[in-house]
């Protein structure tokens, strides 16, 4: 009995064709699509961390030289705000991270933010009447306010400058639209209107993950001292 002749189009049994089909193709698009997808979220969830940490860092070094040289020496106030992306102040959540500071820096731009929480400016300077205004990330970026929502009435929130420590007290939390910016203003929900309190706002995305809300955190100065008192007993706290 003659085999059967194999003609020029036929192949070996087992071997695949070599032509990819369209079904291939995109399945291929996809899984490259999605490992780039991942590692995108992975770099933006770690990687931007690695980032703000360095800023952090080199920010802090940087204060603590204005600081000291600053005229009239270490005690002596100077009421003015800094360049926007520069070391504004020290901002310490006792509640949430003991005693480690996080750097404010002037500005709160997303090229700002990225190194870290930043003060609004034209708001109110720490311990001045007024609402001194301070945004972070939630997320990303070192998410300074990443548990903001874990603080509670009565905490402290505590400001360095370069001569003196404020205390403030949270007083309430809520969570509004990112159009409320009725919060940030002097008098909160009162333009135009004189203050005649010193106030402070935290504000951050909400929920986590998201910005299609705002969290503010607000709180009243309890308490100021000069740096040379030595450290405020606020900084204690948990």
């Amino acid at each position: 009995m003659t085999a059967p002749t194999r003609t020029s189009r036929e192949l070996p049994v087992g071997l695949p064709s070599r032509r990819p089909t369209v079904l291939q193709g995109v399945g291929e698009l996809l899984l490259t699509v999605g490992v780039l997808l991942l590692l995108l979220c992975v770099y933006e969830v770690y990687g931007t961390n690695l980032v703000t940490e360095r800023e952090q860092r080199q920010l802090g070094r940087d204060l603590s030289e204005s600081w000291a040289a600053a005229p009239g020496g270490p005690g002596r106030p100077v009421a003015r705000e800094p360049p926007l992306g520069r070391a504004f102040a020290r901002l310490y959540l006792p509640r949430l991270d003991g005693t480690r500071p996080l750097v404010v820096v002037q500005g709160v731009s997303v090229a700002d933010l990225k190194k870290g929480p930043g003060h609004l400016p034209g708001s109110a300077l720490p311990g001045e009447l007024g609402n001194l205004v301070l945004s972070g990330h939630r997320t990303t970026y070192g998410a300074p306010f990443s548990e903001l929502d874990r603080l509670r009435d009565g905490d402290a929130v505590v400001v360095e400058t370069r001569d003196s420590w404020f205390t403030y007290r949270v007083e309430a939390q809520q969570v509004v639209l990112p159009t409320a910016v009725e919060v940030t203003y002097p008098v909160p929900g009162r333009a135009g209107a004189a203050p005649t309190r010193r106030l402070l706002t935290l504000t951050t995305c909400n929920p986590k993950y998201s910005a299609r809300e705002r969290l503010i955190v607000s709180g009243q100065l309890e308490d100021r001292q000069p740096t040379s008192a030595g450290r405020p007993a606020a900084l204690g706290e948990a």
